[in-house]
């Protein structure tokens, strides 16, 4: 039986079910749909009873892995704009919206499975990035790090497309190359040189 959704988790459930979605995202990568409860469980460090009570079903259990994989995505935004300089911070995400990337990729088969039940994994996340985005994209501009003229959905455009493109671990290097001209454009032309 799944958990009463309105109730809040106590500690030690809550870090069993971040355990159980981690899990499940590096074994449906690796497994696609023949991944088993008992693997995941056992990557988890819980029990298969466990994991039952928080995710009933096989459909469940994607579809919460993906939006928690969006969720960190969008939730790690303030920690790196209180860290780093707004231009870093950008850089560091984007780095993740490729580890996201990855991992949606590595999930597929197993998503497409959840969408032809009737479900829809996606419904949230294209509005979570795209506000994660306008968040980085705003403090670069104020800090003068970034073009006034860049709107998100442009940048989401361009990662987008790298991560179509080079999102499988393997291509890692090349998102990353990838990733750093895209960044450049980004940036403000300097001033014109005084004449003379």
């Amino acid at each position: 039986m799944a958990r009463d959704a309105g109730r809040p988790l106590r500690a030690d459930a809550q870090r069993n079910r971040e355990k159980i979605l981690a899990a499940a995202v590096r074994v449906f990568t690796e497994e696609g749909l023949d991944a088993h409860f008992e693997r995941i469980a056992k990557e988890a460090g819980v029990g298969t009873g466990t994991l039952y009570r928080n995710f009933p079903n096989r459909e469940a259990l994607v579809e919460a892995a993906y939006r928690n994989e969006v969720a960190r995505l969008c939730d790690a935004v303030p920690g790196l704009l209180a860290e780093l300089p707004p231009r870093e911070a950008l850089h560091a995400w984007t780095y993740r919206f490729i580890d996201y990337a990855t991992a949606k990729l590595g999930m597929a088969d197993a998503l497409r499975a959840v969408v032809a039940t009737g479900a829809n994994p996606y419904s949230d996340s294209h509005d979570m990035i795209q506000s994660a985005l306008r968040t980085l994209v705003e403090a670069g501009a104020a800090a003068g790090t970034i073009r006034p003229d860049i709107r998100p959905t442009d940048l989401f455009a361009a990662l987008a497309g790298i991560a179509l493109t080079s999102a499988a671990p393997e291509q890692r290097g090349q998102a990353e190359r990838l990733i750093d001209i895209t960044l450049r454009g980004l940036e403000p032309a300097p001033p014109p040189r005084p004449e003379g």
